[in-house]
C-alpha cells in the first residue's frame, strides 16, 4: 500500500460574523487520507465545505476542529493546524502546492515568469526554470505570443491555464486543486487530466475538488463525500 501523506480527523471549520452574533458553519467532522501516488476527490453540495477542507490543509483556515495531520518528505509528521509560520512558508515552497480557481501574481509580470516562479524560488537557474515553464505553457495549448504579457491581460480560460502550469511546474508532493478543469475547452481540459495522471504515476498525493463525474470516473483512486453541516442555532454570548 502506498504511504500515507495527509491523514485529516475531525476537520470542521465554522466562521464567526461577531456583529450579527452568529457562527456559521462549513466544513464538520471531515475524516480520510491521501496517499502518494493516488488522487483523493473531494464531493458534496455547495456549502458542505470542499473548499474550505482544502484551504484548511494549505492553512490559509485555522480549523474550528479536528487535526490536519503531514508527512513531510523526511518523513516527520506534524499538525498543520499547529505548524508555526516558518514552517508553513516552507512546506508551501518545497513541498505543497494548491491550485485555486483564481490567479494571483504580480502586476505587469510576463506570464513565462509567472509560471517559472516556483522553480526560481527553489534555486532552480532561469534559463532552466524558463524552459520547464515553456513545455507547460505549449502543453496547456497558450499561443507563445501572449508569453512575455501579463495573465492579468488574458480572458478566465487563458489565466486558469497559467495558474494550472505554475502549479504543476515544481511537482509537489501533495498537491490541491480546486476545481482545475473548470473553465477550460475540452482539448486544454484532457491536457490537464493527462498531466494529473502524469504527477500520480510520479508518486504525487493530490487532494482535489471535480464536479464533473467523467473526470472523476477517470482520476479519482478514492472518492470523499462532504455532507452539508448541521445547522448552528446558537447566537455568540455578548460581550462583557
Amino acid at each position: 500500500m502506498a504511504p500515507t501523506i495527509l491523514r485529516v480527523e475531525g476537520y470542521g471549520k465554522q466562521f464567526q460574523l461577531h456583529e450579527q452574533r452568529k457562527r456559521i458553519p462549513s466544513s464538520h467532522n471531515v475524516h480520510f487520507t491521501v496517499r502518494a501516488g493516488e488522487l483523493t476527490a473531494l464531493i458534496g453540495p455547495t456549502g458542505a465545505g470542499k473548499s474550505s477542507v482544502l484551504k484548511g490543509v494549505y492553512r490559509t483556515y485555522l480549523p474550528s476542529a479536528g487535526r490536519i495531520l503531514y508527512r513531510d518528505a523526511r518523513g516527520h509528521e506534524l499538525d498543520l493546524a499547529l505548524a508555526s509560520e516558518h514552517q508553513i512558508l516552507e512546506l508551501r515552497r518545497r513541498e505543497i502546492g494548491f491550485v485555486t480557481q483564481f490567479l494571483h501574481c504580480l502586476p505587469r509580470q510576463a506570464t513565462l515568469d509567472v509560471v517559472a516562479q516556483p522553480l526560481f524560488t527553489l534555486g532552480v537557474a532561469r534559463p532552466e526554470a524558463r524552459r520547464r515553464a515553456a513545455e507547460l505553457l505549449s502543453a496547456m495549448h497558450l499561443p507563445e505570443r501572449l508569453w512575455s504579457i501579463s495573465p492579468a491581460m488574458f480572458s478566465g480560460g487563458e489565466r486558469q491555464r497559467v495558474n494550472l502550469a505554475r502549479g504543476f511546474i515544481a511537482k509537489p508532493r501533495l498537491l490541491l486543486l480546486d476545481e482545475p478543469t473548470a473553465s477550460l475547452d475540452p482539448i486544454t481540459a484532457e491536457c490537464v487530466i493527462d498531466l494529473i495522471t502524469g504527477l500520480k504515476a510520479e508518486g504525487a498525493a493530490l487532494l482535489a475538488i471535480f464536479h464533473h463525474p467523467e473526470t472523476i470516473r477517470r482520476l479519482a483512486d478514492q472518492v470523499i463525500e462532504l455532507a452539508l453541516p448541521p445547522v448552528v442555532e446558537e447566537c455568540l454570548e455578548d460581550a462583557a
